[in-house]
């Protein structure tokens, strides 16, 4: 049977990655390539490994929620990453959602 921090960090996790979704949505409300929404993301509390994020990239675009494309930026190409308009609506259909939930919790907690 697992111990208690092994119950902790597995639930944590759970909790957190639902999290992630919105704060990457939220991010990409302003143009951003990888590196600058990992470190806005940080900035904000919320630290994200590349492989965590880049797949979540991937994902979020092809259900048609983000818009990319390749640029040359200080001789170097970079993918950037803005929502597109379903993710636009997505993220304030979520954002309310998200809301309500909080709102719940904080009354139960």
């Amino acid at each position: 049977m697992p111990d208690g921090t092994d119950i902790f960090e597995t639930m944590r996790l759970e909790l957190r990655r639902g999290s992630l979704v919105l704060a990457v949505l939220a991010c990409l409300r302003t143009e951003r390539y990888g590196y600058t929404l990992r470190q806005a993301l940080a900035a904000d509390g919320l630290e994200m490994e590349e492989s965590t994020l880049y797949p979540l990239l991937r994902r979020l675009e092809s259900q048609g929620l983000l818009d990319s494309e390749w640029r040359e930026e200080e001789k170097r190409k970079k993918r950037f990453y803005r929502l597109s308009s379903q993710g636009v609506t997505l993220l304030a259909a979520l954002t309310d959602e998200w809301r309500g939930i909080n709102a719940s919790l904080d009354k139960i907690l």
